[in-house]
């Protein structure tokens, strides 16, 4: 079934349609939880959350990209999970690729004219610029928590290249944040 028919499926509040949401993009709703979470129970208790969360939003939102408004929802719900753990349940891949991304983006007491939608289309452009192995890397280790070994493995890099990439290409949006006005 196409995105468009599950969507449909939504809009006539038909449960078929989380079974075919499920069917379609379960697999990668897990493993995005997953490797945020690290833990099985959590991860499908945040999936079934993430399907009760499109159920919610369709209708009245008819999404462009179902594929993205999915995993955005099971992604952004994983996170909020992960923040309402103790620190030492906490999922080591999820932090430290948020610490990695801390020291890039601006704080919010320095940053207090830049909305987080400014932040987001700005890493978007920057991003739009940048080759497509770039892109890539940046995507499964920043918005996927994918581990190096994973991302290495995917697109046939060595860890190395892969440590590599996402150093340069975090000091590349640094510097492009900065130029953009966005202050760090």
């Amino acid at each position: 079934m196409n995105d468009l028919e599950i969507i449909e499926l939504y809009f006539e509040r038909n449960e078929k349609a989380i079974k075919e949401t499920d069917a379609k993009y379960g697999r990668l709703c897990r493993r995005i939880a997953k490797n945020i979470l690290q833990d099985e129970q959590d991860t499908e208790e945040c999936v079934n959350e993430a399907y009760l969360g499109v159920w919610n939003a369709i209708p009245p939102t008819r999404p462009n990209n179902f594929t993205s408004f999915v995993c955005k929802i099971t992604r952004n719900l994983s996170l909020k999970r992960l923040e309402a753990r103790t620190r030492q349940k906490r999922s080591a891949t999820a932090i430290v690729s948020l610490d990695e991304l801390a020291g890039i983006l601006p704080d919010e007491k320095i940053a207090t004219g830049v909305s987080d939608g400014d932040i987001a289309k700005a890493i978007s452009d920057f991003l739009r610029k940048e080759n497509e192995d770039v892109r890539n890397v940046f995507m499964r280790k920043y918005y996927f928590f994918d581990s190096i070994g994973d991302i290495a493995q995917r697109f046939g890099f060595t860890e190395s290249k892969v440590k590599s990439m996402l150093f340069h290409t975090r000091n590349k949006l640094r510097d492009y944040l900065i130029k953009e006005g966005v202050e760090l």
